[in-house]
């Protein structure tokens, strides 16, 4: 049996053995710092190859797609050409409204050429040219407003022949991919009519005795795109990078009905009560500059010379930004903190037009030059009412009672939680939560039933962070240019796959899904895809507001990310639960070298503590009862994770991360600062 040592002799060996540890510490870190310059050179020079590439495929992309543009014989103007778009859009808006269908796939083309538009914006051209994009595209929008405004005029003028012979009324329904129209006429004005409901798509509405005795017309349309959102003063602007040197604003005028001399609202041409209405001619668009600046504070020489690597990177998501929520109003929707999902249910009562009466074998008209004349409900007459009754009795009836309504859930959308119904302010073109009640979701059945104070715009909506924050996440290389991100969030769990610059969506079969599932296409198409789908991972400037994470510091984190992507053909990363529990100025992650497909053993990843100064390869692990940054056996430090990772790399490894795609490379780096799965998990 060995005796322990006595006191004093194990003081002694204590102490020698970490004066051992200070001087190989010491030699390391002088090492470190003599190799510093060369590595962050190396790094530098990689990184601006890359990014040359990239650039210059960008523009050759830009230049064929204007070509391609140019060649296309399909009858559609070219938007980016303005005398085109200009003739497009005037001839347009005189062409009398004539059968249905073909106006439909007028809208459609429209609906493309704003998409075009949205996509000349996000190339960010100068200014004026930018501004005159804009303008055009608001200029549309209005434009395929009025004209389905003018298509239900046109069928209800007709509804007498068109009226059901079981219940006197006319109903009818058109629909094509980007618009359900929901028609009903009150003709045969039954008091004991309580709704009807458009069983082929889902929709229906319940109106109050006051409104079954009157002639009136009822709207239900449904549009799966979204052109109010965009009004809203919360919305952030679209196509613009936050705090790359500002963000502007959007201000539009908000354009009020005109109230008629038969208290009836004109809604044709210019006095037409359009939510989203403009001048017919383009307006200017007024921006207000805000501007955003990073704040991250950098601390010695080492950060210094580390963020030199970064050359014109752009703003990360979440630093700095200012949120310029209107906090004065509760039941004003943050756009920032919720996403409206499925497009936009526009809900109107209108004044029956005249029908035509036959006189002799003659049939006859009324001809008025007014438009469709929307039906005011609640009346004036009835707030006043409201207002005096309430003092009265507290409890008694509502003199102007809500229409009910309920509406099948879309079918492109994946909703996570019960959807919030939202209505559309056309004054102060805002999504408000209030005027919304008796609220009943049907999960199974997927539908939504509701009550409305009084006939609008609404839209559903889901929280945008509802997945956020991440419970885990990792990164593995599937073969040359190719990789899997695998995110178990909140409430799903996404595959993302990687090969070259395309991406690819995994996860449990849903069938709102089915469109994007399996698709091959371009990270931002796949981003937009799936926030419009409901399915959202990826942060934006004010995620930091409505998440609760533990802040890294974004200069330290988006180099992490420009480093991981150079090496994710070789290499699989992971989550570590000791991320949170280090200092701002740390990362802790899991890394391995995978050559072959497959899961990674739980006992084969190592841990790697990423600083400002230098980066190291820990000797705890994953599962030690506390962290400590002690430096592992064998191991050295390096200014940057990218040579850190270099020393232990096997050559066929190293043969992959000399032979990546400058493409491959720029998708993995953007999809990880998208999600930024270093600070939200």
């Amino acid at each position: 049996m060995i005796s322990p040592l006595p006191p004093p002799e194990e003081a002694r060996c204590i102490a020698e053995r970490e004066e051992r540890e200070r001087v190989e510490r010491e030699r390391l870190e002088q090492k470190d710092r003599e190799r510093r310059e060369d590595e962050l050179n190396e790094l530098r020079h990689l990184l601006e190859v890359n990014q040359s590439a990239v650039k210059a495929w960008e523009a050759a992309c830009r230049e064929s797609a204007k070509w391609d543009r140019y060649r296309l014989c399909d009858g559609s103007p070219n938007p980016a050409v303005q005398p085109e778009i200009n003739a497009f859009i005037s001839l347009w808006k005189e062409d009398p409204v004539g059968q249905i269908q073909p106006l439909l796939q007028q809208c459609a083309m429209a609906l493309r050429l704003t998409d075009e538009l949205d996509l000349l914006v996000r190339e960010e051209p100068e200014p004026s040219v930018a501004q005159m994009y804009q303008e055009t595209r608001l200029t549309l929008q209005n434009l395929i407003h009025d004209k389905l405004l003018q298509a239900t005029e046109e069928i209800l003028k007709s509804a007498k022949e068109q009226s059901d012979i079981e219940t006197g009324n006319m109903q009818t329904v058109v629909r094509d991919d980007n618009v359900t129209l929901c028609l009903w006429a009150n003709l045969n004005k039954n008091p004991r009519f309580k709704g009807h409901q458009f069983k082929e798509v889902g929709m229906g509405f319940e109106l109050p005795k006051q409104l079954v005795t009157s002639d009136i017309g009822v709207r239900m349309l449904h549009t799966r795109y979204d052109h109010l959102s965009d009004l809203s003063r919360h919305a952030r602007v679209h196509g613009r990078r936050p705090a790359a040197t500002e963000v502007g604003t959007v201000t539009l005028l908000a354009q009020t009905p005109e109230v008629a001399e038969d208290g009836g609202m004109r809604v044709e041409g210019k006095e037409r009560g359009n939510p989203q209405h403009a001048e017919d001619e383009p307006q200017s668009l007024r921006t207000q500059g805000k501007k955003v600046s990073l704040h991250a504070s950098v601390q010695g020489q080492g950060r210094e010379a580390q963020t030199e690597t970064v050359t014109d990177r752009p703003t990360f998501p979440g630093e700095g930004a200012e949120s310029v929520t209107d906090t004065t109003n509760v039941h004003v929707v943050d756009l920032h903190q919720y996403t409206p999902l499925g497009g936009v249910f526009y809900f109107d009562v209108f004044y029956l037009p005249p029908q035509s009466v036959t006189v002799n074998g003659w049939e006859m008209r009324k001809l008025l030059d007014t438009g469709l004349l929307v039906f005011p409900y609640p009346s004036e007459q009835s707030h006043v009412h409201s207002s005096v009754a309430g003092r009265v009795e507290e409890s008694g009836a509502h003199s102007s009672p809500p229409v009910g309504v309920t509406v099948r859930l879309p079918e492109s959308v994946v909703f996570l939680e019960e959807p919030q119904v939202a209505r559309w302010d056309p004054a102060d073109q805002q999504w408000r939560s209030d005027g919304v009640s008796e609220t009943c979701y049907q999960a199974e059945e997927h539908s939504l039933s509701f009550q409305m104070a009084s006939f609008s715009a609404f839209t559903l909506l889901q929280d945008s962070h509802a997945n956020m924050p991440f419970q885990s996440w990792e990164l593995r290389p599937l073969g040359q240019d190719s990789a899997q991100l695998t995110i178990t969030a909140a409430l799903v769990e996404v595959s993302i796959t990687v090969k070259g610059n395309r991406c690819m969506l995994q996860m449990e079969r849903a069938r709102e899904l089915t469109p994007i599932l399996g698709r091959w296409m371009n990270l931002p198409a796949l981003q937009a895809a799936m926030r419009r789908s409901g399915i959202n991972m990826f942060v934006n400037e004010y995620s930091e507001k409505y998440v609760d994470v533990h802040a890294k510091d974004p200069l330290i984190e988006h180099t992490a990310y420009e480093q991981m992507a150079l090496v994710s053909s070789a290499f699989a990363f992971s989550w570590s639960r000791w991320n949170a529990q280090c200092q701002q100025q740390h990362l802790v992650l899991q890394v391995y070298e995978q050559l072959e497909a497959g899961p990674v053993p739980a006992k084969a990843w190592s841990l790697y503590l990423l600083g400002a100064q230098r980066s190291h390869r820990l000797k705890m692990t994953e599962w030690s009862a506390a962290f400590s940054p002690e430096l592992a056996e064998g191991s050295e430090f390096h200014s940057t994770f990218l040579h850190m990772l270099r020393d232990g790399v096997s050559a066929e490894g190293w043969a992959r991360v000399n032979h990546a795609h400058p493409l491959y490379i720029n998708t993995v780096q953007a999809l990880l600062c998208s999600t930024r799965v270093l600070t939200f998990s």
